[in-house]
């Protein structure tokens, strides 16, 4: 499947067999969406498990679903990894960092200048960029970090990170759970400069490279955390979904074999990928097509995806096989 799906991917192939060895041991059980020892880290280093996120020597460990109980996680995870220029402010609990978050304001981006991973506005509102790879194998942990760093910067700097302590809070420990995650899809970088690239030629000759290289996206508003983009010759819909992998696979197999898993007529759900826990439908629509045509169709397809979610029956043989098919059109990002 060819899809234009954001930062580092890696494939799904499996690994190559050496030598027999004269003695088998059995495959160690684990938990649903638990890694076990010997299995490759899902960071993605290429070591197993045990030797890297699951070592016993301190390091942050490898969290699968890292914005699970925020509001929003599957708007973060669109920002994280695939949407070029957006902001969500941050709704911070009371207390936060031993009160240094009290009547402060923060929000997410998904980038800043120079890949810093957080900026400390002239206004005093700390901003942290999601895009930004961090050691640690749980990005929440990262964005915690980074947020705390900049409550305790001047105004008008930038964070530096040069390693990440252990242990220390996540994101949903200072972040409130009742806030709203509004997300603003923004079409250039011009946010960064605060209507300085009016007056400095060179700051608006950095702005125009920098916006030159965004591919347009936007927000449906008739679902959740559903993004339209143009690649140049394609454009896509790719929709975050907060639903359990096996569950939404056989639902999307229900509606693959009853043909109703289009978004309209030359329509196509091309595959998926992975993304911290969560399944990322594709689909390709035919170019010029546009965010606002496809808003009704997503609505609807959004109802019949609810009812095949509800079916509990088993798949029949045409199911199976549309499963089968939806399976091997899957990416997972690191």
């Amino acid at each position: 499947m060819a899809v234009d799906d954001g930062p580092t991917t890696e494939g799904l192939g499996g690994t190559t067999m050496g030598k027999k060895s004269r003695r088998t041991t059995k495959a160690e059980p684990t938990a649903a969406g638990e890694v076990g020892p010997r299995q490759p880290c899902p960071c993605g280093s290429g070591r197993r498990y045990k030797a890297c996120h699951g070592s016993a020597d301190g390091a942050t460990p490898y969290v699968l679903r890292s914005f699970e109980g925020l509001p929003g996680e599957c708007d973060l995870i669109a920002l994280r990894e695939f949407v070029p220029a957006a902001q969500a402010p941050l709704t911070l609990r009371p207390g936060a960092y031993d009160g240094r978050a009290d009547g402060r304001s923060a929000a997410l981006t998904t980038l800043l200048p120079g890949l810093v991973p957080a900026q400390v506005r002239e206004n005093g509102e700390v901003w942290v960029a999601l895009q930004v790879p961090h050691q640690s194998g749980d990005p929440s942990r990262d964005f915690a970090e980074a947020l705390r760093l900049g409550l305790e910067s001047e105004p008008g700097t930038s964070v530096v990170m040069p390693g990440l302590p252990a242990p220390g809070p996540r994101l949903q420990d200072v972040v409130d759970p009742e806030g709203d995650v509004e997300v603003t899809v923004l079409e250039g970088f011009e946010f960064w400069f605060e209507g300085k690239a009016d007056d400095d030629p060179a700051v608006a000759a950095t702005l125009e490279q920098l916006n030159a290289s965004i591919d347009p996206t936007s927000r449906l508003a008739s679902v959740e955390a559903a993004y339209w983009t143009s690649v140049g010759a394609k454009e896509h819909l790719r929709w975050v979904m907060p639903y359990d992998e096996d569950t939404l696979l056989d639902a999307l197999a229900r509606l693959r074999a009853a043909d109703a898993d289009r978004l309209g007529e030359d329509t196509r759900l091309v595959g998926s990928f992975r993304a911290h826990g969560l399944l990322v439908p594709v689909w390709d629509l035919p170019l010029g097509t546009g965010a606002e045509a496809i808003e009704d169709a997503a609505a609807a397809f959004a109802e019949r995806l609810g009812e095949a979610l509800a079916d509990d029956t088993g798949l029949t043989t045409d199911e199976r096989s549309a499963r089968q098919g939806l399976t091997n059109r899957q990416l997972t990002i690191r």
